[in-house]
């Protein structure tokens, strides 16, 4: 079987790393050696480590001084296809294929709305980036994103050939979760009969935009009694509970902090609530559809759309605005799909439907491009 290398560099926590830890045992089960390469100190973490799986340490905890691992290990390992993921860690792939002078298929990711990510950042952080996609990626065999709207924007903002990205969808959903029964978390809001009960995940940042979500929360209480809660971590967290407060409603608003895998929390809510201002596709959304749980999305770019095809599955609202949000939980609440229904719409983001596309993408599977 070809030999997958995959390169990257995480914080431990991110969605890279939760995709990666479905998709590289998947690999691994069906047979592909695979070979993670390592920066010191960074993720994903694998743990018990699969069969067939070697994790190669490069030597350092920067990402741009692995260049010289990187190049050894091509040159020593050929293997068929290098997939790489974040900017930084693509920039160095790029250089050490071209240093190694080697074969190896170069498949890079990306996985954020650059356009308005990056407006967020430096101007040379701007500049580096833009001029990276634009004139580096094409040396590239391609570039896999998200979604489309990620693809449509990548091409649009930096002028990399949308022929150059293909859209390959990401593993979310553990294949037996969508039959999975997952009893209910040990917090007191879920061992009594309560209230409806929202919930909400993500770092507490400003990308998230929970502060929209608790004012929301906030005209939806004085409709009818409902609870909030919302799991993770980040800057803002004194900020919103301040929040909650001066809305008056700290009594029926919770932040266990974060929780990894939450799908006991979603499973047994009431209501999912994604308030994103911007996304690259929205991996909790698709769990808490997995859960066979009713969902409310901003409409942000790009992810929530495509992922509940355009209101399908759950309403869709416009970024920031509390009232519309408010309205739509209100009725989402009173008028719930069905859990059969709702997971349908996970079912793309399933690890075996997504393994299929990765493997085909990366040129290693029957009939792929590079295997004909």
């Amino acid at each position: 079987m070809d030999r997958i290398a995959i390169f990257l560099s995480t914080s431990g926590h991110s969605g890279v790393d939760r995709a990666m830890q479905n998709l590289i045992p998947e690999f691994a089960r069906r047979g592909y050696p695979v070979d993670l390469l390592h920066v010191r100190r960074h993720g994903p973490y694998l743990d018990p480590l699969p069969a067939g799986v070697r994790v190669i340490d490069l030597g350092s905890r920067h990402t741009y001084s692995c260049l010289p691992g990187v190049v050894r290990y091509l040159q020593k390992d050929r293997p068929k296809v290098l997939l790489a993921d974040k900017d930084r860690v693509n920039r160095t792939a790029l250089l050490a294929r071209f240093l190694a002078r080697i074969e190896t298929r170069l498949v890079l990711s990306s996985g954020t709305t650059l356009s308005i990510d990056l407006q967020h950042r430096g101007a040379f952080e701007r500049w580096l980036q833009r001029t990276s996609f634009g004139k580096l990626y094409r040396f590239a065999d391609k570039l896999i994103v998200t979604s489309e709207g990620v693809a449509d924007d990548t091409a649009a903002y930096t002028g990399l050939q949308r022929s150059h990205i293909e859209v390959v969808p990401s593993p979310v959903i553990p294949d037996a979760l969508l039959e999975t029964e997952i009893p209910p978390p040990a917090h007191p809001w879920f061992a009594e009969a309560g209230p409806p009960l929202i919930v909400s995940v993500g770092e507490l940042g400003a990308r998230k935009d929970f502060q929209m979500l608790l004012h929301a929360f906030a005209r939806l209480k004085q409709q009818r009694d409902c609870r909030l809660m919302i799991l993770g971590r980040g800057r803002q967290a004194e900020k919103l509970h301040e929040l909650a407060q001066q809305l008056g409603v700290s009594d029926a608003v919770e932040m266990p902090g974060f929780v990894d895998k939450p799908y006991a929390y979603m499973a047994h809510a009431d209501l999912f609530a994604f308030t994103s201002r911007w996304e690259g596709l929205g991996f909790v959304l698709i769990e808490a559809l997995a859960m066979g749980t009713p969902v409310v999305s901003t409409d942000c770019p790009h992810g929530p759309a495509e992922i509940l095809q355009h209101g399908r599955y759950g309403p869709l609202v416009p970024v920031g605005d509390a009232c519309a949000m408010a309205q739509a939980m209100a009725q989402t609440l009173a008028h719930p799909l069905s859990p059969k229904r709702l997971k349908e719409a996970a079912k793309p983001y399933t690890v075996t439907a997504s393994a299929n596309a990765y493997l085909t993408a990366l040129g290693v599977a029957p009939g792929s491009e590079s295997g004909r």
